[in-house]
């Protein structure tokens, strides 16, 4: 089982705002955000235990698994996810600091800025425009 560390605080508010600040998010919210953002979370079990977030279970495939646990953890209130991945090599997750920006980020983990639109792509349906990102938010690298 792998662990991410997500910045509680950062990422996108699904619960009214009469909830309290230190909100858990609920499982059901979760799996409607990812039906939302049209991930399929067949074969996915998704369970929250305080600030965790523990996803079970095989996706559909490797990349799905791990834009459910991208988009799962860049929600406010979530703290970290527990998944186990499948076999193969470690997913590859790089968190927003404030400067960053998707050509700074390629240059730093692909080598080469210009290839800033496959972060874009590898996060998408979460990322709607490639200057949409913020700081504490974790993105995939594609391998």
């Amino acid at each position: 089982m792998g662990l991410w560390s997500f910045a509680k605080s950062a990422g996108k508010k699904i619960f009214s705002s009469g909830k309290a600040e230190a909100a858990t998010p609920e499982a059901d919210a979760l799996k409607q955000e990812l039906a939302d953002l049209g991930l399929d979370s067949s074969g996915v079990e998704i369970k929250v235990e305080g600030d965790k977030v523990v996803v079970e279970g095989n996706a559909v495939s490797a990349e799905m698994k791990e834009k459910i646990i991208l988009a799962v953890g860049n929600i406010d209130g979530v703290a970290e996810v527990e998944a186990e991945v499948s076999e193969g090599p470690e997913p590859v997750f790089h968190t927003v600091v404030k400067g960053d920006n998707l050509s700074a980020i390629a240059k730093k983990t692909l080598g080469n800025a210009n290839r800033y639109n496959e972060i874009f792509e590898a996060n998408r349906p979460m990322l709607s425009h490639p200057d949409k990102i913020y700081p504490g938010q974790v993105l995939r690298i594609p391998q």
